[in-house]
């Protein structure tokens, strides 16, 4: 899974720390693994990008119903005139997908940079480029790791991230090419906002996608996203 923050600075950052904490709660309650790859802190405060982990019996085909754009409104706690704002994270969701043999990446395709890890790791890791960003370059899809101590483990797994990166986006074209051919336009969900979280001037967590919603905002922040999901997959 990728986080990313919207338009909007420390606010946008603010509230994607905070849905990273709500899977991080998530992944707790189902006693799911959860390994961070790589983050990108926010100028003042939150993230502005993370990609993580979670494993475990299911996770996809449960997490593949939070992809999309999720959508804050509250009084923002960095505004001195407690202005209500409204912010906006994107989640994207992917398997792990070992290679099957049907995509092919070429070496010279690709980009390779290396940098120190920011992130906790001991005095090696701080100290040597430990660190693998690699872009594709005809597709220009960026992924990042610097989780591994060593600069082959972290290799390794943005390659695997590369790899479903790309196995995603070749579906995404075959679906976009079939709704094409049936002269229907479809809604990409991808870019899409697919639900709401409220805190002011009423609580209340809204999926646009299902009418799915609830008063209860604390408990959804602090992971109990299950009824958002099921009605998803139930309806989908």
């Amino acid at each position: 899974m990728t986080l990313h923050a919207g338009a909007g600075g420390t606010e946008a950052c603010d509230w994607t720390e905070m849905l990273y904490r709500m899977y991080i709660c998530y992944a707790e309650k189902h006693g799911f693994t959860l390994t961070e790859y790589d983050r990108l802190a926010g100028d003042e405060a939150g993230i502005k990008s993370v990609t993580f982990k979670i494993a475990g019996d299911n996770a996809y085909g449960y997490l593949k119903a939070e992809k999309g754009v999720h959508r804050l409104v509250r009084i923002s706690p960095f505004d001195s005139n407690a202005r209500r704002h409204t912010s906006f994270s994107s989640v994207e969701v992917m398997p792990e997908i070992e290679d099957m043999g049907e995509i092919v990446i070429r070496p010279e395709e690709l980009k390779v940079d290396t940098f120190r890890s920011s992130g906790a790791g001991g005095q090696h890791v701080n100290k040597t480029e430990s660190a693998i960003r690699i872009t594709h370059l005809p597709t220009g899809i960026i992924v990042a790791c610097q989780n591994e101590r060593s600069q082959v483990q972290n290799r390794e797994q943005a390659m695997k991230m590369l790899m479903s990166k790309l196995i995603e986006k070749r579906e995404s074209e075959r679906m976009e090419e079939a709704a094409s051919i049936k002269g229907e336009m479809k809604k990409i969900e991808w870019g899409s906002q697919i639900r709401s979280y409220v805190f002011c001037p009423y609580t209340m967590v809204k999926d646009h996608r299902t009418g799915c919603e609830t008063g209860n905002v604390q408990s959804v922040m602090d992971g109990d996203i299950d009824a958002f999901i099921i009605d998803y997959l139930k309806k989908s």
